[in-house]
């Protein structure tokens, strides 16, 4: 396989940096899963877009005589995820599609190598479908548990999540009975005789 110059983030010329991915959704993403992945990316370009009219937002707050705290945190907020989300959420699905396809097509060339290939794309194919099994679970028990926005504000705006026996309650429900099953302390049988 030739090396493909990096070409994602698209940078203009006069700044000395240079991208550090190489992206090609038709070259490496099987024709099949194209549509999801873009969706993804698309996905991650709205995030960044959130980051930027948050900044815009707190920038606002502060000029209208909010505090400047949280347009630094929005500043901070935007350097720092924005790469992170790019390099820790997209980066892995576009990798888990492309792996399949650089493996597949990697077995006319070298099958060891290609059979090795693999295991990285099933592993990532693997988490991500964990990752989904995770999300849908937890969104199970949030809606289990009877949450809704609804409910939450009413909570919010009578003070009951101040309440220290009605958190009690509700960690109780949520977590269920967290005394153990057996005696903290085990009893044995007197004078050294097992049955």
């Amino acid at each position: 396989m030739s090396e493909k110059e990096n070409n994602f983030p698209p940078l203009p010329k006069f700044i000395p940096l240079k991208p550090c991915f190489y992206q090609n959704f038709s070259d490496e993403i099987p024709v099949e899963h194209q549509v999801l992945v873009k969706r993804i990316y698309r996905l991650w370009m709205f995030y960044c877009a959130t980051l930027g009219v948050n900044l815009i937002a707190c920038l606002a707050w502060w000029i209208g005589g909010g505090s400047g705290t949280n347009f630094g945190l929005a500043f901070v907020w935007l350097l720092l995820f924005t790469p992170c989300g790019y390099v820790c959420w997209f980066r892995p699905a576009y990798k888990a599609f492309r792996g399949w396809l650089s493996a597949i097509g990697f077995f006319q060339e070298s099958p060891g190598a290609a059979v090795v290939m693999l295991l990285p794309a099933i592993m990532f194919s693997v988490s991500a479908a964990l990752m989904a099994i995770a999300i849908m679970k937890v969104h199970r028990i949030y809606r289990g548990a009877g949450g809704s926005f609804q409910k939450a504000q009413t909570e919010w705006s009578t003070g009951t999540w101040r309440n220290p026996p009605s958190r009690e309650a509700q960690y109780n429900n949520f977590s269920g009975n967290s005394l153990p099953e057996y005696p903290t302390v085990p009893s044995y049988p007197g004078g050294g005789q097992w049955p």
